[in-house]
């Protein structure tokens, strides 16, 4: 798919008001992109070559805040959540990006926030698209409100909202490091047009959505991943991006990293050992790095089979927990083992984070922190 590049714009707009205007604006334009990886991004891919990716989703953090929810140290002192999470070994901060959420959390302005807190505090920053006005993952993957259906407009509608986004970043001054075309995809996104069972229109998508990340900024882009639930799979994984691949429309050069959702929660065969197998074995098809996108394990649970069961539901099972997918994600193939991130620390009346444990947060339920939040203190 040739695309051509769009003309820039002299002013920028932050937020909303900015994606309405450029989507106005390049609405009767089309575009194709190029097939080759830009010297820019070649070096910005390399520069972060030697950095590992110790990671916590906050997305919630500041819809928490807002109705009132206070933090503390482990020693009861009033903190930040995420200046505890960083003085416990943290370097990047995940967040997901909704289209047109109801009441804003999770949209552009929230999220541009957030990523100008997160630079603030030192911190990478990692946006996750789902590409819906709500919850996007394997069991839904609802279209935003307003999107067209028909494939050929949906992957302009797309290419041109995430170029929106990730400009409206760029003129706040909030460098993105790794950006997600899509969360937990395996089923494909932006249901139906987008289902697994049209593999054709996935791969138009993406290459649209890596397109919009690259035209967005092209001074420094960001690196670009392809997520998917259960890493442990390696089926699905040959499944999905065999796929994907063969389509011959969304390339190898758009993107960088495989991330994988790994939790311990729903299945005996969610073990770091067969994590390691899928891991490796894609990496051996696709060259691609790995991330350890979300994960999480208890320190409340009764009831629940958890994959590993020689590692207490405790705080100091939730370190063992970490750690260990670290090492194994550490000891990949050819040094391919990027990052892990621990998918919503502090979600303290959320504290079961979907599953059917108790709290696999790393808070109390008053927003006192646990010794888990040390979790990435000292690792190199």
């Amino acid at each position: 798919m040739k695309q051509k590049r769009k003309k820039k714009y002299k002013s920028i707009v932050p937020g909303m008001k900015f994606i309405k205007t450029l989507l106005l604006a390049f609405s009767a334009v089309a575009l194709a992109a190029p097939t080759a990886r830009s010297a820019g991004l070649e070096k910005r891919a390399g520069s972060k070559s030697s950095s590992f990716y110790y990671g916590h989703d906050i997305s919630s953090l500041p819809m928490l805040e807002g109705k009132g929810q206070a933090y503390y140290t482990t020693s009861g002192t009033k903190q930040n959540l995420d200046v505890i999470l960083s003085a416990g070994g943290a370097n990047f901060v995940r967040s997901r990006i909704w289209v047109n959420p109801s009441d804003g959390v999770y949209g552009l302005d929230y999220n541009l926030a957030l990523g100008k807190r997160a630079k603030a505090e030192g911190l990478g920053f990692f946006l996750d698209f789902h590409y819906s006005d709500t919850w996007a993952d394997p069991s839904a993957q609802t279209i935003p409100s307003g999107w067209p259906t028909a494939v050929a407009d949906l992957k302009w509608q797309v290419y041109n909202y995430t170029l929106a986004v990730v400009k409206a970043f760029v003129a706040e001054g909030v460098h993105i490091d790794i950006v997600s075309i899509g969360n937990e995809i395996n089923n494909g996104l932006l249901w139906p047009t987008g289902a697994s069972s049209n593999f054709a229109n996935i791969a138009a998508i993406l290459h649209s959505a890596a397109w919009g990340v690259k035209d967005g900024d092209t001074t420094n882009t960001p690196l670009i991943m392809v997520h998917t639930a259960n890493g442990w799979d390696v089926s699905t994984q040959k499944w999905f991006y065999s796929n994907l691949m063969a389509q011959g429309t969304f390339l190898s050069t758009d993107f960088d990293l495989m991330g994988f959702s790994f939790y311990p929660f729903y299945g005996t065969s969610a073990t770091i050992s067969n994590l390691v197998t899928t891991a490796n074995t894609m990496i051996g098809l696709y060259g691609k790095q790995i991330v350890v996108a979300e994960t999480d394990w208890p320190n409340i649970c009764s009831g629940v089979t958890l994959s590993d069961t020689s590692i207490p539901v405790s705080a100091a099972g939730q370190i063992e927990w970490v750690q260990d997918v670290i090492t194994a994600v550490k000891g990949l193939n050819n040094g391919k083992g990027k990052g892990v991130f621990y998918w919503e620390p502090g979600w303290v009346n959320n504290a079961a984070l979907g599953s059917s444990c108790s709290s696999a947060i790393l808070t109390d339920y008053s927003g006192q922190a646990l010794s888990s939040v040390n979790m990435y203190s000292g690792l190199s």
